[in-house]
C-alpha cells in the first residue's frame, strides 16, 4: 500500500459477531453498531490502517466483559489464559496502537468514534505515543474556549452549548468527497479549544486543540463532534477529509464478513477466536496486496479501459466472486469462478447418497 501512497491514517474500531447463547468466549448481551441494537454477540476491536487510496486492518482483539474475566469457569472452558486481564475497549485499542508504533508500522492520524474519543485517557495515551489524532467526543464534553492569543477564557461549556450558540449562520458547507449517490456534504463549525478532562490528567500538559461540529443537514440542531491536534493552519476542508476517512472501516468490516467469513467462527475458545480473525486478515491483506500490484498508477495508464482499472477502493465482492465463466471479468483482473463439480453418475447402490460412506462420496466426486 505505501509502495504507491504513504499512510495517511490508523483507525480505531469495533464490530460485533452475532451469536446465539452463552458459551461461545466474550458473548454477552451488549449494544454493537452491527445490529444497531442491544443483542448477544461477542465485540472486536480493530486497527486499520490506511493511505489515500487503500485500508487493511493490521490487528484486532476480542473484548471480554467482567463477566468473563472474573469467572474461573468460563475461563477454564474457553482457554483463557492467566495474563488476560478486562480491559475496556479503548484500552483495548490503545494497546494495538502501542504494537504497532513498536513493530514500525507507518505511522497516521488515530481516527476514532466516541466509544473511543470521548476517553480523555485514550487521547492521553495517544499524545504519549506522540501521534495525532482526530476522534469523536459527544455533546456533553466540556471545553474552554481558546481566544486569538491562545489563552483559555471564560467558562467551561459543553460543546452541544457552544454549537447551538454559534448558530446555523456559523457553520459552512463542505463536500468531502463524491459518494455512489452524488457528493457527500454536510456543514460544519470550527473552533479552538482545551478539553477540560484533558486537564485533570496527572503528568499531562493541556493543549489546545481543534474543535469540529458538524450539523448534520435536516438535523434540528448540530450532531457531531470532533477533538483534533493537527496543526493551526490545515484548512476545514482537509480536516473533514481526514476525519471522514473513519468510515472506511464499515467497508474493511463488511468486506471480511460478508465476502471472508470473519463472523462465520463457530468455536468458542479464546484462542481459536484469534486464530480465526488472523487468518480472515490475512486474506484481505493478501486481495488488497495483489488489487495495488494489479492496479497501480503505471498500469492504470495501460489498462485505464478496463472496468476495475483504477478503482483501487473496489469492494471485494466485485473482485472475489464465484459465477459461472459466462459472466465472469477476464481472469488477469479478478479471481477466476469456482469450478461446477461434475454430475455424479447413477450408482447401483440403492441407499440415499447421503447415507454412502465418506470415501464413497469422494470417489464419484473425482469420478
Amino acid at each position: 500500500m505505501t509502495s504507491q501512497a504513504p499512510a495517511t491514517s490508523w483507525i480505531i474500531d469495533d464490530t460485533g459477531f452475532l451469536k446465539q447463547g452463552t458459551h461461545s468466549v466474550g458473548v454477552q448481551r451488549q449494544y454493537t453498531g452491527s445490529a444497531g441494537k442491544i443483542t448477544n454477540c461477542q465485540i472486536g476491536v480493530s486497527l486499520s490502517i490506511a493511505t489515500d487510496a487503500e485500508h487493511a486492518p493490521v490487528d484486532f482483539e476480542l473484548y471480554l466483559p467482567e463477566s468473563w474475566t472474573e469467572d474461573p469457569k468460563r475461563r477454564r472452558e474457553c482457554h483463557i489464559s492467566e495474563h488476560v486481564v478486562f480491559k475496556t475497549k479503548h484500552e483495548l485499542g490503545l494497546d494495538m496502537l502501542r504494537r504497532a508504533v513498536t513493530a514500525g508500522l507507518p505511522s497516521g492520524i488515530v481516527l476514532a468514534d466516541s466509544a473511543h474519543g470521548n476517553s480523555s485517557d485514550f487521547r492521553a495515551g495517544i499524545r504519549e505515543l506522540e501521534l495525532d489524532y482526530a476522534v469523536e467526543i459527544q455533546g456533553p464534553t466540556k471545553v474552554w474556549r481558546i481566544d486569538k492569543n491562545g489563552e483559555a477564557h471564560g467558562e467551561a461549556i459543553a460543546v452541544a452549548d457552544l454549537a447551538r450558540q454559534i448558530g446555523s449562520t456559523g457553520f459552512r458547507r463542505v463536500t468531502w468527497r463524491e459518494g455512489t449517490k452524488g457528493k457527500l456534504w454536510s456543514r460544519f463549525a470550527l473552533r479552538r479549544a482545551l478539553p477540560v478532562n484533558d486537564a485533570s490528567i496527572e503528568g499531562v500538559e493541556p493543549k489546545a486543540v481543534w474543535l469540529l461540529m458538524e450539523w448534520i443537514p435536516g438535523e434540528p440542531a448540530p450532531q457531531e463532534f470532533f477533538l483534533a491536534t493537527l496543526p493551526q493552519n490545515i484548512s476545514m476542508k482537509k480536516l473533514v477529509r481526514r476525519i471522514k476517512e473513519r468510515y472506511r472501516t464499515e467497508r474493511a468490516y463488511q468486506d471480511l464478513k460478508g465476502e471472508l467469513g470473519l463472523d462465520h467462527l463457530e468455536g468458542r475458545s479464546f484462542r481459536g477466536w484469534h486464530h480465526h480473525v488472523s487468518v480472515a486478515l490475512c486474506c484481505f491483506a493478501f486481495v488488497v496486496a495483489e488489487r495495488v500490484r494489479r492496479f497501480s498508477p503505471q498500469s492504470r495508464q495501460q489498462e485505464d479501459d478496463h472496468p476495475f482499472a483504477g478503482q483501487a477502493r473496489t469492494p471485494l465482492p466485485r473482485l472475489l466472486h464465484h459465477r459461472t465463466s459466462g459472466v465472469c471479468a477476464h481472469h488477469r483482473y479478478v479471481a477466476s469462478a469456482l469450478p461446477s463439480v461434475p454430475q455424479a453418475q447413477q450408482s447401483p447402490d440403492p441407499r440415499p447418497l447421503t447415507s454412502l460412506p465418506s470415501c464413497r462420496i469422494g470417489r464419484d466426486l473425482m469420478q
